[in-house]
């Protein structure tokens, strides 16, 4: 009796394991897991550019707002900086009028998605209409595609690097230490001090250009860009940023 209860015991066991039920295959590949100098040394993902000059990236997510942009589009102007705007697709639709002031003056426009939803556990054929519905709505605001794209929230995994190349934009992500937090209006003199503070060549400087009731990255760009500029750095576009960069001895160049 004892023989017959454990073999019975046994099969449930197995049945459990085997059943599709209980054996769902991992959202994403585990690949996804791998570390970020993988990604970084075969350029799939650009966090930060390194340079030998003193040069800076100031990205703005979440855009174009018709306020909020037009504030810190004349900051920068005041202090001759370049940036570039990560754009959300719905609100190109809504203000293109404000896209298009921004490459007049000079700044480069890139890929947000087109509702900022998480990627996270979202389908292959969602992502990629999230992609080509904002590449398609900034076309047709401005007669230009971005080659720039950066996932809402810096969520990545393995699908979306893929499709991100398969319709030839960079992923750009930024300096982990060069997160200001502001979207959550942590107060004009803490955005700025995080910048001021963690300043070296080649950040890329995670900013907001839309975030709901508050001016505080305004006016910390009024504190954060007279300083940078004496120290003797300068405000570039993301491409222009990748023009300087100095190549590490183990970077991996890898043909897409």
């Amino acid at each position: 009796m004892f023989k017959k209860r454990t073999v019975l015991a046994l099969v449930i066991a197995l049945s459990a394991v085997s059943s599709p039920l209980q054996a769902k295959a991992a959202p994403y590949p585990a690949t996804q897991m791998k570390d970020r100098s993988y990604y970084e040394e075969r350029g799939d993902i650009v966090w930060e550019v390194p340079t030998e000059e003193k040069y800076m990236a100031l990205t703005f997510d979440d855009g174009p707002d018709p306020q909020q942009t037009l504030k810190i589009m004349e900051v920068l102007k005041q202090y001759e900086a370049k940036a570039t705007f990560f754009l959300v697709g719905d609100r190109v639709e809504r203000y293109p009028e404000v896209v298009r002031q921004e490459l007049q003056e000079g700044h480069e426009i890139a890929n947000h998605s087109f509702r900022h939803p998480s990627f996270q556990g979202l389908p292959g054929n969602v992502m990629e209409d999230e992609l080509i519905k904002t590449q398609d709505a900034i076309y047709k605001a401005t007669g230009q595609k971005p080659v720039l794209f950066r996932p809402p929230g810096g969520y990545y995994n393995e699908k979306i690097i893929h499709l991100s190349k398969e319709h030839h934009l960079q992923m750009v992500l930024w300096s982990w230490h060069q997160d200001t937090n502001d979207w959550r209006s942590p107060g004009v003199a803490r955005i700025a001090n995080k910048v001021l503070n963690n300043a070296r060549n080649g950040d890329i400087i995670l900013m907001h250009d839309f975030v709901y009731n508050s001016n505080q990255t305004t006016e910390a760009l009024k504190i954060i860009l007279p300083e940078l500029k004496k120290r003797g750095y300068s405000f570039v576009t993301i491409s222009e940023l990748l023009s300087h960069k100095v190549a590490p001895k183990n970077h991996i160049k890898v043909s897409h």
